[in-house]
């Protein structure tokens, strides 16, 4: 490929383009690969050859669509049919019924209520109360191929930055946007970028921080496998306004997907010229480098990024001085994480003005997150910043599966707390869920109903900080573990009221001592729970009992010989062959009991027994 310059890139967009009668987009994010997308997308374009219509049709594997639960996902332009649940063997019959024959595939619609067959995308509930900025090219363009970025409106923000507008100007744009950093926080992005630009000291770094590592959450691990473009455009704008001329993207290692599109997509903006040397004949230079991270959630943390994109261990740093100001190699560095970053072409070419009006007053623009847990619609959610928790869980999620009752719903990952149900109007912004007890984080979203354990819950996020601590500093180090320490003993049943006053202390005691933010917040989850569901705790300790069935330690196992039909499913279900049948002449069947001694208590002659005669307290 040659490089480009400025016309050169204006005509590429200009020029008229034989678009195909058909497009066939296929899902090929992580989730819906692991369910053989890539194959459907093999099998649909030797179909469409085998067809004859290879040359009308052309068949693209695309990012995340979202809608997690319905995938592998297929979408046909321009009719717009949305298949969903598709398997391999479905190939054939799309190309043959629909690519040629022009009819929808009924039976891979999606169904509606009442399974009611929904033939437009704009009606399907999980989308209805979405506004894809960030998302904005997931799911519809090929994530491999610059030139489709390019036709879509990419590097027009970079052009506008390097040929019509000023740093002070770009600077102004993000201060009247009022986008606020995604990656939890949420410190204004301008503010950064200002001090970074007002530091006389050089050279100057651009890092983006694709170290997400919260339970659950694939936000920034999907937009980068959708549209890594759209980072890299915005990444190579910061250098121009703060006059960095190198940036470096910190991912996971355990990302490959997302690694293998960044390296594609930087190879190819080299090649054009959109990266590197003289970029579009502007006289600038700028170049990215990627950084693999070991999966050290720690590392999040930007001090201990910024330690780990050097080659030293990932511990934080005391601040100040702030990485805006010493950073890499002690010099000035922006760093943001991947959901703000593809934010800020949409902002340059739109204005600050038209971003600030969506949200709230004070968090403005939208919000992705992963909507994961007990929820009948599972994916990536974009949302407009103020959108409440109903709205989310209800209209887009669709509620709890199998008629269960929502309990609480944890935001921020382990950093976060859990929101109930009587806060399910609650506008989501950065101050209501600080006000809840919880945080935005990077946006992670698991929703929990009544089968869920609340001590059971605060124990895995405390398990997963104590694991994930740096050691640094003794409040993460010997708080958490003692607070672990202390959920365990609630959940065996071998707590006093004493050891709730102990968990508050030292929760207190690490928010105010901790290093950084994982030290602050991890008692988050422990504070969040005990607030609204105190007596929960209280009953593992004063009744040795877990009303949600989940501490194994308090629950009892036992069949209630007037309901047992004596059909053995029970038994045969039992790993620890501990149910036997009784000796019971009154019965044609005797009943079945259990040995509570050799219980191992995996609730699987629960789950077995169709009659309710398997019993659990």
């Amino acid at each position: 490929m040659a490089k480009l310059t400025l016309n050169d890139l204006n005509k590429m967009r200009e020029a008229p383009k034989r678009a195909p009668d058909i497009r066939v987009l296929v899902c090929g994010g992580t989730a819906c690969e692991s369910s053989r997308s890539d194959q459907i997308f093999e099998n649909l374009k030797a179909e469409c050859k085998a067809c004859g219509i290879g040359e009308k049709v052309q068949v693209i594997k695309t990012g995340c669509f979202g809608f997690c639960e319905k995938g592998p996902i297929v979408k046909t332009l321009p009719d717009e049919s949305f298949y969903v649940e598709v398997k391999p063997e479905d190939a054939k019959e799309i190309v043959e019924k629909h690519l040629k024959g022009g009819q929808q595939v009924e039976r891979l619609l999606y169904k509606g209520e009442g399974s009611k067959t929904i033939t437009s995308v704009e009606d399907i509930p999980f989308y209805k109360k979405q506004m894809r900025v960030v998302l904005r090219n997931c799911g519809v363009i090929n994530p491999e191929d610059i030139n489709e970025y390019i036709d879509n409106g990419g590097y027009k923000a970079l052009s506008k930055v390097l040929f019509e507008i000023s740093p002070d100007q770009v600077i102004e744009e993000l201060k009247k946007s009022g986008i606020r950093g995604r990656g939890g926080a949420g410190f204004p992005t301008w503010m950064k970028w200002n001090f970074s630009k007002g530091v006389e000291d050089s050279p100057k770094y651009i890092v983006c921080n694709a170290d997400e590592g919260d339970p659950g959450a694939y936000m920034d691990r999907s937009t980068l496998e959708g549209d890594p473009h759209s980072v890299l455009e915005a990444m190579t704008i910061a250098g121009r306004t703060i006059g960095a001329n190198s940036g470096f993207i910190y991912i996971r290692a355990e990302y490959p997907l997302a690694i293998h599109r960044l390296e594609v997509a930087i190879g190819q903006s080299r090649a054009l010229g959109l990266m590197g040397k003289d970029i579009l004949g502007s006289g600038f230079d700028f170049d990215i480098e990627l950084r693999l991270g070991a999966g050290a959630f720690v590392c999040g943390e930007e001090t201990a990024l910024l330690a780990s994109v050097q080659g030293q261990r990932g511990m934080p740093k005391p601040r100040p001085p702030f990485p805006a100001v010493k950073g890499l190699w002690a010099k000035p560095t922006v760093i943001n994480n991947v959901e703000t970053w593809a934010s800020i072409p949409e902002i340059i070419m739109k204005g600050g003005e038209w971003f600030a009006g969506i949200g709230t007053e004070k968090s403005k623009g939208t919000k992705v997150f992963a909507l994961t847990g007990k929820i009948s619609n599972s994916g990536l959610v974009e949302v407009p910043m103020g959108t409440t928790l109903r709205e989310i869980v209800y209209e887009i999620g669709g509620g709890c599966p199998n008629g269960k009752k929502f309990k609480a719903v944890q935001t921020g990952g382990p950093s976060g707390g859990v929101i109930t149900a009587d806060y399910l109007d609650t506008p989501i912004d950065y101050e209501h869920l600080q006000q809840l007890g919880s945080i935005m984080g990077s946006g992670g979203m698991i929703v929990m109903d009544e089968d869920d354990c609340m001590v059971d819950i605060a124990k895995f996020y405390l398990g997963f900080t104590v694991d994930e601590s740096c050691g640094k500093c003794a409040p993460c180090r010997i708080g958490g573990r003692h607070l672990l320490n202390y959920l365990n003993k609630i959940s065996d049943g071998k707590a006093t009221t004493e050891d709730i006053a102990k968990l508050r202390e030292i929760s207190g005691a690490m928010q105010r001592a901790s290093l950084c933010a994982l030290g602050q917040t991890a008692p988050n989850p422990v504070i969040s729970t005990l607030k609204y569901f105190e007596k929960e705790y209280l009953a593992h300790i004063h009744d040795h009992t877990c009303p949600a069935g989940k501490c194994k330690r308090l629950i009892q196992y036992s069949i209630n010989a007037e309901k047992c039909i004596g059909c053995s499913m029970c038994a045969r279900r039992c790993p620890a062959n501990c149910i036997t049948q009784t000796v019971d002449t009154s019965k044609k069947k005797p009943p079945y009991a259990i040995d509570s001694q050799a219980c191992l208590k995996c609730g699987e002659c629960f789950t077995a027994c169709k009659f309710g005669a398997v019993a659990r307290k």
